[in-house]
């Protein structure tokens, strides 16, 4: 089955582009380069985090330190989906978060999530 042209260039819009500059949404994981957070904003989280022209936001909630790429075909139907992150989120980020009733789970392991 063919993809309609409009479709597959939606689908390929979150594929890094290049593989410098790399960084991973703190909410979802989304993994893109500093420039297209900064140009387009994370795909699933930019309504709460709003990456969108804001280069220091986007500094502030991706990361570079994250392990390896998966990539998704049928991401609403994908375990691998669900269980994505790492980092820490500005406070404000955070209580924007609660305050739209989003339950946001840290999975950096390098913090102390008890704190």
């Amino acid at each position: 089955m063919e993809v309609p042209a409009k479709e597959s260039r939606e689908q390929t819009d979150s594929v890094p582009r290049e593989a410098r500059n790399l960084r991973a949404c703190l909410v979802c994981s989304l993994v893109k380069t500093i420039d297209q957070f900064e140009l387009d904003g994370c795909d699933n989280c930019d309504r709460y985090l709003h990456l969108r022209g804001d280069r220091q936001s986007v500094y502030e909630c991706t990361s570079p330190n994250f392990n390896g790429l998966i990539s998704l075909t049928d991401p609403k139907n994908s375990w691998v989906a669900r269980w994505q992150g790492i980092g820490r989120l500005p406070q404000h980020v955070l209580e924007e978060l609660q305050d739209a009733n989003i339950m946001y789970r840290s999975r950096d392991m390098s913090i102390n999530s008890f704190s």
